[in-house]
């Protein structure tokens, strides 16, 4: 994420989550991510070595997210107290 701006966008459809059976806590925007990461768990009976690159890609998209949030929400305090 150093160069590269960072935009949440919704990738899935809420059909799609709810079509993979992922829990509502899950359903945010890096559920194009899980649905591969949950269903390649399940093809290897949870083998935690078979997974790592969907497991890698979601962590590094869930950080990106948990990031994008905290300046979104630095910049909005700002803003409040220029007000």
């Amino acid at each position: 994420m150093a160069d590269e701006k960072y935009e949440p966008v919704m990738k899935v459809t809420a059909k799609e989550m709810a079509d993979a059976k992922l829990p509502l806590s899950a359903r945010d925007y890096c559920a194009h991510l899980l649905i591969p990461l949950v269903k390649c768990r399940k093809d290897t009976y949870y083998a935690p070595w078979k997974c790592k690159h969907e497991k890698h890609a979601w962590d590094r998209c869930q950080y990106d997210d948990f990031v994008y949030r905290s300046r979104e929400k630095e910049r909005r305090k700002l803003q409040q107290s220029e007000k």
